[in-house]
């Protein structure tokens, strides 16, 4: 046991960590949603990792207690956006990909708010996107279903289009 305020790690380290494929794998997806650095990817693969693994567990167990679970996950992951069906086998089958796509960042890039993914980080980061009337300037915010339509960008900011520019 540590002492409860300090921070603790929230994903786990690749175990070997100089695989070619891995990294090849890793390096596609920051270019692809605009990451900072592998340690994103890593957490990513952290929460659904947790998310499958409660999923085995459910299954494997039976009774009342066991349905409830699997209602929970579900309408969590259902609330969050990442999974649509009904059904726990599903989780199972769950990427990276699929939790990456509803960060913030990832968010603002596909409304079209940014030209570039690293633009939307930027646009993120410095205050420049809103849900609803709260300012949120965290890049890997996961964005719940419902706050999906609330999203929007500061209405003083005037984003210039790089074709302006020129």
């Amino acid at each position: 046991m540590g002492d409860p305020r300090k921070q603790r790690r929230k994903y786990e380290k690749p175990q070997h960590p100089w695989k070619a494929e891995r990294i090849t794998q890793e390096s596609e997806l920051c270019k692809k949603y605009g990451l900072k650095n592998k340690r994103e990817i890593w957490k990513a693969k952290s929460i659904i990792g947790r998310f499958r693994q409660q999923a085995r567990k459910l299954l494997g167990s039976s009774g009342e207690e066991a349905e409830k679970g699997k209602r929970e996950l579900l309408d969590k992951l259902n609330r969050l956006g990442i999974i649509e069906t009904r059904s726990i086998e599903d989780v199972l089958g769950l990427s990276v990909e699929d939790l990456l796509e509803r960060r913030m960042q990832t968010m603002v890039y596909r409304k079209g708010f940014a030209n570039t993914i690293k633009q939307a980080r930027q646009l993120v980061a410095h205050g420049h996107i809103l849900i609803g009337d709260n300012i949120v300037n965290v890049p890997g915010y996961i964005v719940p279903k419902d706050e999906e339509d609330k999203l929007r960008i500061d209405d003083k900011m005037k984003v210039v289009d790089v074709e302006e520019k020129k």
